[in-house]
């Protein structure tokens, strides 16, 4: 007798998996997609001109701002996940988070400068509270030892790229071609229909993410409550202090400055985590020497990420100003080349891990430390070839758009090299009491390199284009190549963990 009409809507499956993922892959799917095509938009929102609907702000502010937006978006999954184990649940966090990325993006469609700060800094906030508490969730649909579990994030990291590829497509159409600011509405739509399916498909989800943890006792109730408000009453005390000073003309508040800041709080914060992490646990020689490797891995992502994430900047606006883009009379939107890596990750991913498997078989696959070299080597190779590209437009002239197809494919298979395995590695390095606090390190090693490259994308206008290229493709070719040279110490240090 078939009784799935009457199993409980949680029980459920969906291509052999739990309901509930069907519910999470779609709600991630238009987070990226309204994520993605505001970030295809951004810089070159930020530097049109007025009379084409644009700020008309220089490179050098558009650079800032885009590498502090960036780097927010991840530096606050940290308070994000705190928030959701401590008070909200990650149900209602991944909620609230999703009605702030949209709010932001209506705010982005305002002509008003200031809702275009306030709608920036909501949406990162959003983000925060909503990408990495929709993927714990996934994981608390599986029992221990379940063997589906990494078959459904994979699934899951699919409906990403899916909406990773789609946004620009739409996005960067609308925004370039009709209206910047219909083009924020779209991003903004895009994750209210993320919303509505997933609060339709909670029921799906069982106890998944739906409490937060318990407290032992009143008091520690209390104390959650009181550190979120603390937490949350000295930021705002802060831009009281900022909005004075500028008002007052105390101090000459400019978004450089701000940005500058922001980078000096950013190191800090990397710098004490690490310094408390290695002082507060009593930790064993084996342990201490695999969070060193997790140090080193954690500086190698964030060059990486800092090289990689030109693709919203640098190279959007090399795209825009020196591609030719024309295809039977048509010229197709800058942004349209924010599809490509997704749309690699889509077709090599699969590749890429029968690659390792094959080399696997063969005892010939590269170690964590290799794989992460390579990841590093690959993402310089491709900037070597925005070097070139960068040579034939010094006279003023447009490349074929072959030159940043190459150079991306490039970066992405760097990406399908360093990224999975990183945080593969990471959990199976992390002392088992501190596995949570190790994987917002990894999210801080993104938000490191998103905040170095947006801010290098700064001297988009300033250095010559071969020249700022070459920097970006030699810093992690050096660090690359030193990685390799010390690959054979680095597993010493991992003990056992390849």
């Amino acid at each position: 007798m078939n009784n799935s009409a009457t199993r409980p809507a949680h029980e459920k499956q969906w291509l052999g998996h739990p309901r509930g993922l069907s519910t999470l892959f779609f709600t991630e799917l238009w987070e990226r997609f309204s994520y993605y095509g505001m970030r295809a938009l951004l810089i070159l929102y930020m530097t049109a001109r007025h009379t084409d609907g644009g700020l008309e702000f220089d490179v050098a502010i558009a650079g800032a701002i885009y590498a502090v937006y960036t780097a927010s978006g991840y530096m606050l999954s940290l308070p994000g996940g705190w928030i959701a184990d401590n008070l909200l649940g990650h149900r209602k966090s991944v909620i609230v988070g999703g009605i702030m990325i949209s709010a932001g993006n209506f705010m982005l469609a305002t002509p008003s400068i200031v809702l275009f700060y306030v709608g920036l800094a909501t949406i990162a906030m959003g983000t925060g509270l909503l990408k990495p508490n929709a993927s714990t969730m996934v994981g608390m649909l599986y029992k221990e030892g379940d063997a589906r579990r990494d078959s459904g994030f994979s699934i899951y990291y699919m409906g990403i790229n899916i909406g990773a590829f789609s946004a620009p497509l739409i996005c960067s159409f609308i925004g370039e071609q009709i209206n910047w600011h219909l083009a924020f509405v779209a991003s903004g739509v895009g994750m209210i229909v993320g919303l509505i399916q997933y609060v339709y498909g909670t029921k799906y989800l069982g106890e998944a993410g739906k409490h937060p943890a318990p407290a032992k006792d009143d008091a520690e109730k209390q104390r959650r409550v009181r550190n979120f408000v603390i937490g949350i009453g000295s930021i705002a005390a802060i831009i009281v202090l900022i909005i004075i000073l500028d008002k007052t003309g105390t101090a000459d508040i400019t978004v450089e400055r701000v940005a500058n800041a922001f980078g000096i709080v950013l190191a800090l914060i990397a710098v004490l985590t690490f310094a408390w992490i290695f002082m507060a646990g009593h930790w064993t020689r084996v342990e201490r020497n695999r969070l060193l490797v997790i140090v080193l891995l954690f500086f190698c992502a964030a060059l990486f990420w800092g090289a990689f994430e030109q693709h919203g900047s640098s190279i959007n606006l090399f795209a825009r100003d020196h591609t030719n883009r024309v295809i039977f009379g048509w010229e197709f939107p800058a942004g349209y080349f924010q599809s490509l890596n997704a749309l690699f990750i889509v077709i090599f991913a699969g590749v890429f891990a029968w690659l390792w498997l094959a080399l696997g078989r063969r005892n010939r696959e590269p170690s964590s430390p290799s794989k992460f070299a390579i990841g590093l080597l690959l993402v310089g190779l491709g900037y070597f070839i925005m070097v070139a590209a960068a040579f034939f437009v010094s006279g003023g002239g447009r490349v074929s758009p072959f030159w940043l197809v190459t150079a991306m494919l490039f970066h992405t298979f760097g990406e399908l090299a360093l990224s999975p395995v990183g945080l593969s590695t990471v959990t199976k390095l992390a002392p088992a009491r501190v596995a949570g606090l190790m994987m917002g390190v990894w999210f801080l090693a993104g938000s490191v390199g998103n905040y170095m490259g947006g801010r290098l994308a700064g001297f988009y206008e300033t250095l010559p284009l071969p020249k700022l290229f070459a920097i970006v493709a030699l810093v992690p070719i050096a660090a690359g190549l030193l990685l390799f040279m010390f690959v054979r110490p680095i597993k010493r240090l991992m003990g056992g963990v390849n």
